[in-house]
């Protein structure tokens, strides 16, 4: 396997992990209604328009990611959703470790950045566009 090839196939890779795990959660949303994440954001002092925001973030971003289709775009997005759910979600977890020691936040930064990698990276060349 050449280097472009093994290049290409990890992006793949990038995009299928962080698209899949991220639009799990948009079911979750999508299932469970956004209620709460309206009346969180409303509560942080945003207006609650912005709840549906999770809905571009975990539903349309992660599919813009999977398929290649302006994957960069899509990453942006996923990343501005992880910055809002750090911020209203996890804030009080930033210094905290969790009961494996591990870093209490280390799955909302992974995603921010995978999300930041696949942004800059791009999709390679399996995907529907290369942008």
């Amino acid at each position: 396997m050449n280097s472009s090839t093994q290049q290409d196939t990890g992006k793949l890779i990038l995009r299928i992990a962080l698209g899949t795990l991220i639009f799990l959660h948009g079911i979750t949303k999508l299932e469970g209604g956004l209620d709460g994440i309206i009346q969180m954001v409303e509560t942080q002092g945003f207006p609650g328009i912005f709840g549906y925001g999770v809905l571009i973030g975990e539903v349309l971003a992660p599919l813009l990611v999977l398929t290649g289709f302006f994957a960069r775009i899509g990453g942006v997005l996923i990343a501005i959703n992880m910055l809002f759910a750090l911020y209203l979600v996890h804030q009080g977890d930033i210094g905290r470790l969790n009961e494996t020691g591990g870093w209490a936040i280390e799955l909302q930064v992974m995603f921010l950045a995978t999300a930041v990698a696949v942004a800059l990276l791009g999709p390679g060349k399996y995907a529907f566009n290369q942008r």
